[in-house]
């Protein structure tokens, strides 16, 4: 065989092989793409006996429709480390086909397809309880997993995304009734004083 003939099979082999394995062969995202997962919290700090809503917004930054979305969101290491720090999800809402809370955990897999650039958003809130420990260094972390299929379902993407909130004491305002005691008391003492400048001198001793 000619070395001519043994370089162009070489090519159509090659080519043949491109065809063949579509998923191998990524088609790129545009340049100004927004990330495909974006996640927040409502509060950056928060106290014991109040909730925080955490918003996760996918985008799909792909140049074909998202086939499957799916994501997990679980306690940091060192928050789930913290015996003291006590705290639950209750909701999990948005465009979601599954939307689960069970815990401290929660599982999305979002509405599909997703065409290029468009997104889902999905809001996942938790109390933490009124008990639970507080003060510096003291934080609830969440580390989300996200995984998504694009493609045709023959390419695939994933990463992995956090937030949290502080943890901080609340302060304790002065009593209203206790306010309200001292301001008689005053308000008392000063008539008394007042009533003594208008009493004969003799009278006042």
């Amino acid at each position: 065989m000619r070395p001519t003939t043994r370089r162009r099979l070489g090519l159509s082999g090659l080519l043949a092989l491109g065809i063949g394995l579509p998923g191998l062969v990524q088609q790129p995202a545009s340049a100004d793409a927004a990330p495909p997962m974006s996640i927040s919290v409502d509060k950056p700090s928060a106290t014991p006996g109040s909730t925080v809503t955490i918003t996760m917004t996918f985008t799909n930054d792909q140049t074909t429709n998202t086939q499957f979305v799916y994501q997990s969101i679980q306690p940091t290491w060192n928050t789930s480390q913290d015996p003291g720090l006590k705290y639950t999800f209750k909701s999990c809402t948005g465009e979601a086909v599954q939307c689960d809370v069970n815990g401290q955990t929660g599982t999305v897999r979002y509405n599909v397809p997703v065409v290029p650039g468009a997104t889902r958003t999905v809001k996942l809130t938790y109390d933490i309880a009124a008990d639970s420990a507080c003060g510096p260094s003291r934080r609830i972390d969440f580390y989300s997993y996200v995984y998504y299929e694009y493609q045709g379902g023959q390419a695939k993407k994933d990463g992995v995304y956090t937030t949290g909130t502080d943890v901080a004491c609340a302060t304790t305002p002065p009593a209203a009734g206790k306010a309200a005691e001292s301001s008689a008391k005053f308000a008392k003492s000063a008539a008394a004083a007042q009533q003594r400048q208008h009493l004969p001198a003799a009278a006042r001793h």
